[in-house]
Order: C-alpha cells, then structure tokens, then sequence
C-alpha cells in the first residue's frame, strides 16, 4: 500500500503538471491556509533528492506560488480596507488597533512581512494587513519575494535533505522532513510567545 502510494506521488511531482500543482497549492495557501503547502513542498524536496525532479524547480515554484498567493491576500485585505476605514471612528479600539497596525508596518515592515511567513497563519493575517493600512505594494513585494524565496528553499531543503538521508525509503524521508519543519515553526512560535510582554 505504501509502495503503491510513494509511486502515485512521485509520478505526480516527476511531471511538469506536479510542478504546476505545486505553485497552484503555494499560492491557495497564501491567502486560505487551510492549505497544506509546507508539507507538498518538503514532499517534493523528498523526491528532488531521489532524482525524480529538480531540486531549483521544486523551489522556483514554491517560491512563486507562494508569492503570487501573499499578492492575492494582499488585495483582497486593501480592498477591505478600504470599507474598513469608512467605518473607523476616532477613539475606538479599531481605530487604535488599525493605528498600531499602520506604525508597526512602517517601523517594521520587511522584518514583519518575512517572519509572517513561517508563523502557522501569520502569512495570511500579516499580507491581509498589509493590504487593508496601504503599506507600499513596492515594499511589500519586496520584502514577500525574499520572504516567498526564503520559505521556499526551507521547506524543499528540509525534504531534500531528509529523502537523501533515506534514498531508498522516500516515505521515511517525507517523515523525517515534515517532522523537522514542525519542530521549526513550533520552535518560531515557542519564541515568539516567549518574548511577547505580559498583560
């Protein structure tokens, strides 16, 4: 059952259609996270260390996947965005929330943007934003493309690196891989809550 399993996938990720999947999943994830994109990536980096596909294809169309995805979430949240501050008024909690939001992206931004990536849901919450207070789409992307690349050569290095460690059984290396891209993003929030202030 398993042999039969590794074979479907890896005849799916060895075809330019699983290319082409594979940015489609990165881009969903971008603005419905609910999209599993990390572990397909990790998977594909699995199969590149096999041999079954290209190790700088698999992370070309993560990383455009998932920048194409962060750009749809951000129009969506600037389109919001604009309904959202018709109906602000001064002295409320939204209007200071929208304030901070507003400050934070402009102090920082780029850092915010690109740590966003690899916070489980952040990405969506951080690109929405982004949109809805009008941070500079030229910032924005810039800052997204490096954080889209970055995320995109993690995530298929942590496969490739676990598929060449267990070359004969892929299936262990998908394992070994999205095991060790859990323990970094619960590494990424056990830090992040850490250094959050207490109320």
């Amino acid at each position: 059952m398993t042999d039969a399993l590794v074979q479907l996938v890896e005849g799916a990720l060895n075809s330019p259609w699983g290319l082409l999947a594979l940015t489609a999943v990165a881009a969903i994830d971008g603005f419905f996270p609910l999209v599993p994109s990390e572990s397909l990536v990790v998977t594909a980096g699995v199969f590149a260390a096999a041999g079954d596909q290209s190790l700088a294809l698999v992370i070309a169309a993560a990383a455009l996947g998932a920048f194409s995805g962060d750009h749809v979430s951000y129009a969506v949240g600037r389109r919001a965005g604009d309904g959202l501050m018709d109906r602000l008024r001064a002295g409320t909690r939204r209007a200071a929330a929208y304030g901070w939001a507003v400050r934070v992206l402009a102090e920082r931004g780029g850092t915010v943007i690109v740590v966003g990536r690899y916070v489980p849901g952040g990405r969506t919450a951080v690109t929405l934003t982004a949109g809805a207070v009008r941070h500079p789409l030229s910032s924005f992307s810039l800052f997204d493309g490096i954080a889209a690349a970055s995320w995109a050569t993690y995530a298929t290095l942590v496969g490739y690196l676990g598929g060449a460690a267990f070359e004969d059984e892929p299936l262990k290396g998908v394992v070994l891989g999205l095991g060790l891209a859990l323990s970094v993003a619960g590494a990424v929030e056990l830090v992040r809550h850490a250094r959050r202030p207490i109320a």
